[in-house]
């Protein structure tokens, strides 16, 4: 790629490393002529003697595309992109209408002033649909939503809680009510108690302490994995998916029990 720019108050002939096209552009101001099939001149002459003009002249290879490139929806609304003349169509209710020429396909979507949506380009033929493409489409992204809601709703989060062998009754009971909620809001929760030095000799006392801390939390929570051979000792906890469900049934049974009262009434 080369270029150059000028600023000049009077004809101008300058000599180009490389031959350009035939160009003639002609304004006002100034007239910018390129001739010969093969010519390295570019002559440039100026119709007014007062101005000054500057011209910004590029040229060779590389200059790329100003278009943008197609989106997904751009893609699948060009009808034009598929080469056979044949597509399979599906109408507005969802009903296989069969395989007919794409004009046809088009003047049935005019009729009912819907969209021709492609849906599998590559098929033989192409399959398309007539629907309303952006009501389709906001469907797609609520689907899609309430998809990645879920995901969210399903996923656990580990939460550590940490003790010593020799925790005192305040600062169990704080941890074991931290642990009861975590559950609760569908969190795993990992009980760890470390023994530091000659604290491993009282890793018999550490072992009871995880196990009356289990005892305590019930059948809020089920055993997922536990170690007791390292100086970290822990145990992990996930809620327990029947007493959960039951949680969330007992406040829809107290809902009708309580319109049926009021509607007795």
């Amino acid at each position: 790629m080369a270029g150059f720019t000028s600023t000049l108050h009077h004809p101008l002939k300058l000599q180009l490393s490389e031959p350009l096209r035939p160009l003639s552009f002609h304004s006002n101001l100034f007239t910018l002529r390129l001739q010969g099939p093969a010519t390295r001149w570019l002559s440039v002459s100026s119709k007014t003697t007062a101005a000054t003009t500057v011209i910004l002249s590029r040229y060779g290879g590389g200059g790329g595309s100003s278009r943008k490139p197609k989106t997904n929806d751009d893609q699948a609304l060009d009808i034009s992109s598929i080469r056979s003349d044949k597509v399979r169509l599906i109408d507005q209710q969802q009903n296989m209408v069969g395989i007919v020429s794409k004009g046809e396909a088009l003047r049935m979507a005019d009729n009912a002033e819907l969209d021709l949506v492609i849906l599998s380009p590559d098929a033989d033929p192409p399959v398309v649909r007539i629907m309303d493409y952006n009501k389709y489409r906001y469907e797609l992204q609520k689907k899609k939503r309430d998809q990645q809601k879920k995901s969210l709703a399903s996923r656990m989060d580990l939460k550590e809680l940490k003790m010593g062998y020799n925790i005192d009754v305040h600062d169990y009971s704080v941890r074991l009510k931290a642990a009861k909620k975590f559950l609760k809001d569908g969190d795993k929760v990992k009980i760890i108690v470390s023994l530091k030095g000659r604290e491993n000799d009282f890793r018999n006392n550490a072992i009871e302490l995880i196990r009356r801390f289990q005892n305590d939390i019930g059948e809020l929570a089920v055993e997922e994995n536990k170690s007791f051979r390292d100086r970290n000792i822990f145990i992990i906890l996930v809620p327990n998916k029947a007493v959960a469900q039951k949680a969330q049934e007992s406040p829809k049974k107290d809902k009708s029990t309580a319109s049926e009262v009021s509607a007795g009434v």
